[in-house]
């Protein structure tokens, strides 16, 4: 059921400090009033309620309203307590709990106690129960009831990218071993001892070398060697390019169509109040 809460404050910055705080515990800006007490705004305040004839003025009015009758105790120390310049902050919210958050917002930022207030101007609410700075009600009558909205809402396409893995390359890299063959000539060398037998007369020449001597005679022989020499033989890269291309994104969003019909004179309207009570005019 729909509530409506009312939090008076000494002054407008405090007024508009609560309101600020309302906005950032998520309440909505158009279910919030802030009126201050001149000339203006208390017929700001009673606007909801055109069809009164009631020579009241447009605050005591507007209380009126809300907590259900003229001779209601809380109609009259609200009356009274914004009657002395003060500002008047309006929650209208849209369930209990809502309301009991909207009330906790406006006491934590200085929201005045009404009733302490009429007590100093001279004013007695003895039946009035609310004991803290913010009050709210069930919203019977006035804005609450007579006042409805139909929200307009409307859908916008909105188009982002999102990055997707669409393939790859991995490449790796291994050593392996095969077997190779070379061949190569080699060459050795052997000394070779002979003797023969000769029978022939000595000559000057043999008379020369007749003495004592050594000749030493060595042998050779060539080995393969083995070396390893690293040329490069080619490489791979890797790299990436990159292509755009323009893609037409398609889809359905919706709106709402509002259509007004005036109503005749002689048509039966049909409206139903927060307290699902339905009343025929």
């Amino acid at each position: 059921m729909a509530q409506t809460v009312v939090g008076l404050f000494n002054s407008a910055s405090e007024a508009q400090q609560a309101v600020q705080k309302l906005m950032s515990a998520g309440f909505v800006q158009s279910n919030v009033d802030v009126a201050a007490q001149d000339a203006q705004n208390a017929q700001h305040l009673a606007a909801t309620n055109t069809t009164n004839n009631n020579s009241e003025d447009g605050i005591g009015q507007f209380f009126s309203n809300l907590f259900g009758g003229d001779d209601n105790d809380d109609t009259r120390a609200y009356t009274t307590a914004t009657r002395s310049g003060r500002s008047v902050v309006t929650v209208h919210a849209a369930s209990a709990d809502e309301a009991e958050r909207a009330r906790d917002i406006l006491d934590d930022n200085g929201a005045i106690d009404v009733h302490d207030q009429s007590y100093s101007q001279g004013y007695a609410a003895t039946g009035a129960t609310a004991a803290t700075g913010a009050t709210a009600t069930t919203a019977h009558t006035g804005t609450a009831q007579n006042t409805q909205a139909l929200p307009i809402i409307e859908e916008n396409l909105q188009v982002g990218k999102r990055v997707e893995q669409t393939g790859g390359a991995r490449i790796r890299s291994r050593i392996i071993e095969k077997p190779v063959e070379e061949h190569i000539r080699l060459r050795e060398e052997h000394v070779n001892v002979q003797r023969r037998d000769v029978n022939r007369p000595a000559t000057e020449a043999d008379f020369a070398a007749f003495k004592e001597g050594e000749i030493s005679v060595t042998e050779s022989a060539e080995r393969a060697v083995v070396a390893k020499e690293a040329h490069v033989v080619g490489e791979v890269t890797v790299g990436k390019t990159a292509t755009e291309r323009d893609e037409t994104v398609r889809g359905t969003v919706r709106s709402t169509d509002v259509q007004v019909e005036q109503l005749g004179a002689t048509q039966t309207r049909t409206t139903v109040s927060d307290d699902d009570d339905l009343t025929s005019h």
